[in-house]
C-alpha cells in the first residue's frame, strides 16, 4: 500500500462518517446532521439505494454514488476540505478500518475523523424489526402462512408457563428468552388478524388499544386522582374496569378454562374484593377439598397453583435422587 500523506502545508480536512436508523422515517435527521451535509464539500455514499437518498437530493444535497477507500478520503480532505460519508446498513466496516491502519502506521496526517449519529433508535425500536421479520415469515414461510389463531392458541399457553417457569428458577438469560417468545405470539396473532375479512387489526390497533387502557386504569398517573397505597391502584383499577366492562357479576370476565387452582383462587379473590359473603360448597370430594384448599390459599396471600409447583419441584428432585440410588 502506497503511502497517502496531504500536500505540506495545507488543512488536512475532515471525514464524517453519517449514520442513520433504519427503524426511523427516512429524512428525519438532526440538525447537526443536516449542517453537516449542508456544509460539505462532498458527499458520497456507496448504496445507490440507500432510503435517505432521495430526501437528500431533495432536500438540494448532491450525493455521489462511490465506495471510497481510506486513501481516497484523505485526497478528497485534502486543503481542508470536508467529505461526508453516509453510511450504509453495515456501518462500512471496511472503509473505519481503512482509516484506522493509515492512523496507526505514525506515516499520514490524518484529517480530522466524527462519527455523527443523523437518527436514533428510540426505545422500543427493535419491535419493528420483529414486525417486518413477521410479516416476511408470514407471507414466505410454509409453515407459518398457514397458522390460525386456534392453531397458534395452545402455543401461547406454552410459552406462557415456560416464562412462568423462567421467573421462578431465576434464570435471567431464560427470562429474557421466553419473554421474546411470549412477545412473538402476540406479534404472531396480530399478523394474522390483519388479514381477516371482516374485521381486521394490526399490532398497532392492539398497541393502541392497551395504551388506552393503561391511561384509563390510571387517573393517579395521568389525571387528577390521588393514590399513595397499592391498595388505592387496585380500587382505582377495579372501578375502572368495572365501569369499562359493564358486567352483570363479579365472576364474568374470569377464564375457566385456566389450570384448576388457578381459577379457585381467581374466583375466591372476586369474592373477597366484592365484599360477599358466599360460603364453599358444603360437599364431598377431593375437588371441593382442592376448593378449600385454593380458597383458604388465595385469603393468605399464597398463590396456590405457584405453591403447588415449589412442591412438585421438590417432589421431582426426590425421583431424580432415588433413581440415582437404584442405579448404584
Amino acid at each position: 500500500m502506497n503511502d497517502v500523506t496531504a500536500p505540506t502545508g495545507s488543512a488536512t480536512g475532515r471525514v464524517v462518517l453519517l449514520t442513520t436508523s433504519h427503524r426511523v422515517a427516512p429524512g428525519l435527521l438532526s440538525w447537526p446532521a443536516w449542517q453537516a451535509l449542508r456544509e460539505a464539500d462532498r458527499v458520497l455514499c456507496a448504496d445507490g439505494a440507500h432510503p435517505q437518498l432521495p430526501y437528500l437530493r431533495e432536500a438540494g444535497i448532491q450525493v455521489e454514488e462511490a465506495s471510497p477507500t481510506a486513501e481516497d478520503l484523505l485526497t478528497s480532505c485534502a486543503g481542508g476540505r470536508t467529505v461526508v460519508v453516509v453510511a450504509t446498513g453495515e456501518g462500512e466496516p471496511a472503509l473505519t478500518d481503512g482509516l484506522a491502519r493509515l492512523a496507526g502506521s505514525g506515516r499520514v496526517a490524518m484529517p480530522e475523523l466524527e462519527l455523527l449519529p443523523a437518527s436514533y433508535d428510540l426505545p422500543g425500536a427493535r419491535l419493528l424489526d420483529l414486525i417486518q421479520v413477521m410479516d416476511r415469515i408470514r407471507r414466505e414461510c410454509p409453515w407459518s402462512s398457514r397458522q390460525t389463531h386456534q392453531g397458534l392458541a395452545k402455543y401461547g399457553i406454552e410459552e406462557a408457563y415456560e416464562l412462568v417457569e423462567a421467573i421462578e428458577d431465576g434464570d435471567r438469560d431464560e427470562l429474557r428468552e421466553e419473554l421474546g417468545d411470549v412477545l412473538l405470539q402476540v406479534v404472531f396473532h396480530a399478523r394474522i388478524a390483519e388479514e381477516d375479512e371482516d374485521a381486521p387489526f394490526s399490532i398497532d390497533d392492539v398497541a393502541a388499544t392497551i395504551v388506552t387502557k393503561l391511561i384509563h386504569r390510571h387517573p393517579h398517573v395521568f389525571g387528577d386522582a390521588t393514590a399513595t397505597t397499592p391498595e388505592e391502584v387496585k380500587a382505582h383499577w377495579l372501578r375502572t374496569k368495572a365501569v369499562e366492562k359493564q358486567r352483570e357479576s363479579v365472576t364474568d370476565g374470569i377464564p375457566l378454562h385456566q389450570p384448576g387452582l388457578a381459577l379457585a383462587a381467581k374466583l375466591s379473590s372476586r369474592v373477597r374484593s366484592a365484599g360477599l359473603d358466599v360460603p364453599l360448597p358444603a360437599a364431598e370430594g377431593i375437588g371441593y377439598r382442592l376448593l378449600a384448599l385454593a380458597a383458604g390459599a388465595e385469603a393468605e396471600g399464597v398463590d396456590p397453583e405457584e405453591a403447588l409447583r415449589a412442591a412438585a419441584r421438590v417432589y421431582r428432585d426426590a425421583i431424580r435422587e432415588r433413581e440415582k440410588q437404584e442405579e448404584r
